[in-house]
């Protein structure tokens, strides 16, 4: 069907991806706008990208999935072949371990290595919490154990922390260590890592945690002959060894991210991270495009076109005017705005398609809408030219190209990067909840499995 017959759509028993399976649909025909989520291009860049990776692998979904809806992506990729699932923020990891509880999945038996159906998942940012604290009842640390969550842990005050929350637990921790080795973010510097070791050391022995990862993180694996990631590598070679003289042996070394699976093989270990390739981008579309990588977009933003107007010449368009229509233009408004995560750098620029037209947004991002240029109202003779699309046809921000169904005309997240001056990661991952993910694909849903285990916090 072409953009130009298909007037808007029916969005009754949508619901915003973030919804617990059994919730009552949050949204309804009464949305303006919709992210479409395409699942049968998610699992395809997941076993793309597995083989190359030839290890276990670990979905990233955190930021709800890069913007794409954290349950349906995250059981996607489970049945993709993901053992591991990674989020960021403790809030987070809790909600998804509660949604696959709700989907029936186990939780992996103590000792055992994780599975699709009984996946481990990994958070990395926590509060800041005092032992003292993070021991008190319905602390955020103890229902991250009981939760069954591996934890990681770059200094000696987020070891005691996560103890003293174990000892009220009468349970193990599991953490990964976290070694700085050239991003200068979180982990431990090298200066710093025998100290954390022999702590972490002395908390295995007492009990209180079980060392099963040593990690990192490649800040410039997109830039392949830098040659950075080969010191990255060195020293994260270096923390094993700091490890292993402190008697710490974690089966569980973890590097490599999208950019290091594709171009630096020694770097991918006893698993790899993929975050940005599942969802058809490329980590440096400059260097290889998605298409190279045998990548495909999972996002489609659009929205029908709400109005249709014709303006005279020289009429200023938008807040400010900063952009005014050089002939009798035909404008449309598009509910699409900075509160729904569309950058304000795409006024003057960000690319639109509707009814096979490729334009632009003109002026500036409004908080709800945007506007576009439909093109000349008039010939070179003054004569009327009709408005080439209509209230109702659907506008495409991004998308694949190449999709069943799809134009030539249909704009990329990376065409979006371009024109916002930023990164594909923020085109598709800024996009706001008022924005609903509609699933779509051919993919079977995962049937309910009974739970092999019980939450930590229910074990006799």
């Amino acid at each position: 069907m072409s953009p130009r017959r298909a007037r808007g759509w029916d969005n009754t028993g949508v619901s915003h991806l973030q919804d617990p399976p059994d919730a009552a649909p949050a949204r309804g025909p009464a949305t303006t706008s919709r992210a479409v989520i395409d699942l049968d291009a998610l699992a395809h860049n997941a076993h793309v990208l597995a083989a190359v990776a030839g290890t276990p692998w670990m979905a990233v979904v955190k930021a709800d999935a890069y913007g794409h809806g954290l349950l349906p992506v995250a059981t996607t990729c489970l049945d993709a072949g993901a053992t591991w699932l990674g989020v960021a923020q403790l809030d987070e990891a809790l909600r998804l371990r509660a949604l696959l509880d709700a989907e029936g999945l186990a939780r992996p038996l103590p000792g055992a290595a994780p599975s699709s159906d009984a996946p481990r998942i990994l958070c990395w940012l926590a509060p800041v919490l005092d032992p003292a604290r993070a021991a008190a009842p319905g602390s955020a640390l103890r229902r991250a154990l009981r939760a069954d969550l591996d934890l990681s842990v770059s200094t000696p005050d987020q070891l005691a922390a996560l103890a003293g929350a174990a000892r009220a637990e009468r349970a193990p921790a599991r953490i990964h260590l976290k070694a700085d080795t050239g991003m200068s973010r979180a982990g431990a510097v090298a200066e710093d890592l025998p100290a954390l070791a022999g702590a972490a050391r002395a908390a295995r022995d007492a009990g209180d945690v079980d060392v099963v990862g040593l990690w990192s993180h490649l800040s410039r694996a997109d830039e392949p002959a830098c040659g950075s990631t080969e010191e990255h590598l060195a020293r994260f070679l270096a923390a094993e060894r700091v490890l292993a003289e402190a008697g710490l042996r974690p089966p569980i070394r973890h590097l490599a991210a999208t950019g290091g699976l594709l171009w630096h093989p020694d770097t991918r270990l006893d698993l790899v991270r993929i975050g940005i390739g599942l969802y058809g981008l490329s980590p440096n579309p400059d260097l290889a495009p998605a298409a190279s990588l045998d990548l495909h977009p999972v996002m489609r933003l659009e929205a029908p076109l709400t109005q249709v107007k014709r303006v005279p010449a020289g009429r200023a368009v938008s807040y400010g005017g900063t952009w005014r229509a050089p002939t009798d233009r035909w404008l449309a408004l598009v509910p699409l705005g900075y509160a729904d995560g569309i950058p304000r750098a795409a006024a003057d620029g960000g690319p639109v398609a509707v009814a096979g037209l490729r334009t632009t947004i003109v002026g500036r991002v409004c908080m709800d809408q945007v506007v576009i240029d439909l093109g000349p109202a008039v010939d070179a003779e003054g004569r009327p030219l009709a408005a080439p699309a209509a209230a109702g046809d659907v506008a495409v921000l991004w998308g694949d190209p190449r999709a069943a169904g799809a134009g030539p005309a249909t704009p990329t997240a990376d065409e979006w990067a371009r024109a916002c001056a930023t990164i594909n990661y923020e085109i598709v991952t800024r996009l706001g909840p008022r924005v609903p993910r509609v699933p779509t694909g051919s993919r079977p849903a995962r049937s309910r499995r009974p739970a092999r285990t019980a939450p930590r916090g229910e074990r006799a």
